[in-house]
């Protein structure tokens, strides 16, 4: 029986190391694939976008997260590549589908194109989603299709809602004063 007890013993005490090992390799490649992401941001706002998306893949090879997908989408329109940057925006909604961000981008790249009926819905999900720092971002892109179509109420009530967000936030201002400058009055 003792000699079991100790070959239990020792089973759990390998098991123990292999695991903290794994645990800690783990923990190195998540913060390798946090400085590839980090040092692809900066390169995407240098404007080095050909760098910044070998970097970001990089990061993603090693961890995928909704983050770097969505940086790496935003990188892609950057460059005028909108098919690409939606492509990389639905991986990162794959991932986390409560993540705000891929929604409103993708609703972007939408209105970039043209395309303002299929950004909608992009938009109203990023107004939903439980993971989102900036609500007031859907708020005034939705505004813009509004104002776009000629709807300046429901325009000027997405500009207000982003304000209520975010009262310092600089482009629903403008809104407000574009449909000012247009004649359009509160009703």
């Amino acid at each position: 029986m003792r000699k079991v007890t100790t070959a239990l013993l020792f089973l759990l005490l390998t098991a123990g190391a292999t695991l903290s090992a794994a645990q800690e390799e783990s923990k190195e490649k998540a913060k390798i694939a946090e400085e590839l992401y980090n040092t692809g941001y900066l390169l995407t706002m240098l404007g080095r976008y050909h760098q910044a998306i070998q970097l970001l893949e990089k990061s993603l090879a090693i961890t995928p997260t909704a983050e770097a997908y969505t940086f790496l989408g935003w990188t892609y329109s950057h460059m005028g590549d909108y098919k690409r940057a939606i492509e990389e925006a639905e991986k990162a909604i794959r991932i986390d589908p409560e993540f705000g961000n891929p929604y409103n981008d993708i609703g972007v790249y939408l209105i970039e194109q043209g395309k303002e009926e299929e950004a909608v819905p992009y938009l109203e999900k990023a107004m939903r989603a439980k993971r989102y720092c900036c609500y007031q971002f859907p708020h005034f892109n939705l505004g813009r299709i509004y104002l776009k179509k000629k709807m300046y109420e429901k325009a000027r009530q997405e500009f207000e809602k982003s304000l209520e967000i975010d009262p310092s936030y600089l482009p629903a201002h403008e809104g407000l004063a574009i449909l000012k400058a247009l004649g359009f009055r509160d009703s």
